[in-house]
């Protein structure tokens, strides 16, 4: 019986750098990390980290709009602007601009592998 999401994870060539990324800059909290896998607690989810052992992680087809293939995690936020700017000044690549709906703003980037995820503020943030 299915009862629930174990984790959700991206494939990362360097575990420091990614943990770097992920718990110092997006904030995320490291709840394990072995060097070949690192587990994230996202808002009560948990994010995983799996090391290829330095290999390239293999990039996948993007527009403005985000990944063009596979899934994506897209993160709440509750200021985009506030968090773009801050994410643009520690050189984190955004793939196109803040996009703005009457559900929400979002907006797609790169982690340091090219892995893509997302910022959302939705209207009630």
């Amino acid at each position: 019986m299915i009862v629930g999401v174990q984790d959700v994870y991206v494939y990362v060539a360097d575990m420091e750098r990614a943990i770097r990324f992920y718990g110092d800059l997006l904030g995320l909290k490291v709840t394990y990390n072995d060097g070949h896998w690192a587990a994230l607690d996202v808002g009560g989810v948990r994010m995983g980290l799996h090391s290829t052992g330095g290999a390239p992680v293999p990039a996948v087809p993007r527009d403005a709009g985000g990944a063009k293939a596979g899934a994506t995690l897209t993160l709440r936020s509750t200021n985009i602007d506030e968090d773009v700017d801050r994410l643009r000044i520690v050189g984190v690549r955004f793939i196109g601009s803040i996009f703005r709906a009457d559900w929400g703003a979002v907006i797609a980037f790169e982690d340091p592998d090219g892995n893509i995820l997302k910022l959302m503020q939705p209207p009630e943030a």
